[in-house]
């Protein structure tokens, strides 16, 4: 009941004509003064935005882990910043916004106890047409909170993307998907003003158009521009497209181990390192970052499921990670005092594509961040990866008759 009435309450302010008649040609704008979340005297968490214009919205909560997720239609989020939002609230452990699918954005708020949305309201300014939307979290039980959670189904509301690509090739294509992670609302790691999803799908087009220009390879980005894309959906793609290969392409930063240097990843398991097993389970947790409801999954996204694994995919796995290993560090690299690791990476589950998880460099070290910077040096390891493509597959090919089809 209680879900069902904030799904109702919050299509009912949809209908408003003030808030719905705007073209996404002229997206609204979040303003930084006088948004973010308070504390009021009651102990009480509020919310406010303050908008360029009223958009169309809705409000849910998902569970396990406990979130707030806000959906907007053509709203934009230019120069606000977490630290801008996060006033002071004892109750909000993290939040996060940006685009979800093209047209829409998200605000993901993770809560630190059971708080269910009430008295929500946008308002819109008759003679200046902005906005104001407003709402407070009051404590629930965690029957209540369960109760109250998952996302509506509702037809022309934005879902996780799913088969994004319907191109197909013709059998004896060669055919590389290449994966740039994150994306959308989920930034990835950031620092000092480069952030990872940014970085990674500049690189990805990099290395597409160079595998284009050999004339040997055909190539399909698991997204082509800033929006999300749920793990399940870029393992589905290479899947749809019957790739040869599948190359995720990340550029991390961890706290602990002192990460630096490229790092090729395959799926195992058991983690190579510790380091490695910490920053599965933060890829892994993609899709709950980005406020997708996993509600009733079986847990394929969440769990790889190494059991899957051909015996014959695992050898061509390694020799394409050796491959890229090699090149990379022909051309200087640098690469990390163990470039080879496992782990259990959930975008490379497939069981008959060889793939394989590049962290290029890591945001946390000074080194690879002032690499990740540098054109040139981006250059020179696009160059790299490509011929290591191309000399994996031609000895690939050399093998195939070995091959167990």
């Amino acid at each position: 009941m209680i879900r069902l009435c904030l799904i109702l309450a919050t299509m009912w302010m949809l209908s408003l004509s003030t808030v719905s008649a705007q073209s996404s040609d002229n997206p609204a704008r979040v303003f930084v003064e006088g948004s973010g979340f308070s504390q009021n005297w009651l102990g009480r968490s509020e919310l406010q935005l303050k908008l360029s214009r009223g958009v169309p919205f809705r409000v849910f909560t998902l569970d396990a882990p406990r979130r707030l997720v806000i959906d907007f239609k053509d709203l934009i989020w230019d120069d606000v910043h977490k630290k801008d939002l996060l006033l002071e609230s004892r109750h909000i452990a993290d939040l996060r916004f940006g685009a979800f699918q093209p047209g829409w954005s998200r605000l993901i708020v993770d809560l630190n106890k059971a708080l269910l949305p009430k008295d929500i309201s946008m308002v819109v300014d008759a003679q200046t047409g902005q906005a104001s939307l407003s709402l407070s979290l009051s404590s629930a039980s965690g029957q209540e909170f369960a109760q109250g959670s998952g996302a509506p189904k509702s037809a022309g509301w934005p879902v996780a993307r799913q088969d994004t690509q319907s191109t197909s090739f013709a059998p004896d294509h060669f055919v590389v998907v290449l994966d740039p992670g994150h994306g959308g609302v989920d930034p990835g790691a950031e620092r000092e003003g480069v952030s990872e999803k940014v970085l990674m799908l500049e690189m990805a087009k990099m290395l597409r158009t160079s595998l284009q220009q050999t004339g040997q390879v055909e190539v399909v980005l698991t997204r082509d521009s800033d929006v999300f894309v749920s793990l399940q959906s870029r393992v589905a793609q290479a899947h749809q497209v019957q790739a040869d290969l599948f190359v995720s392409l990340h550029a991390d930063a961890l706290s602990q181990g002192g990460a630096e240097g490229a790092t090729v990843y395959v799926l195992s398991d058991e983690a190579s390192d510790t380091a490695s097993a910490h920053l599965a389970a933060r890829h892994n947790r993609a899709d709950i970052i980005s406020g997708a409801d996993l509600t009733g999954s079986d847990d394929q996204i969440t769990s790889v499921l190494l059991d899957m694994a051909r015996r014959e995919t695992e050898p061509r796995t390694d020799a394409l990670a050796r491959s890229f290993i090699r090149h990379m560090n022909a051309v200087g690299g640098p690469m990390n005092r163990h470039p080879l690791r496992r782990a259990g990476f959930s975008v490379l589950k497939s069981a008959d594509i060889p793939s394989v998880l590049i962290e290029v460099g890591f945001l946390s070290s000074r080194r690879d961040l002032k690499n990740l910077r540098n054109p040139a040096w981006r250059d020179g390891i696009v160059a790299a990866m490509t011929d290591a493509i191309l000399d994996w597959r031609a000895q690939d090919a050399g093998k195939k008759a070995l091959i167990r089809q």
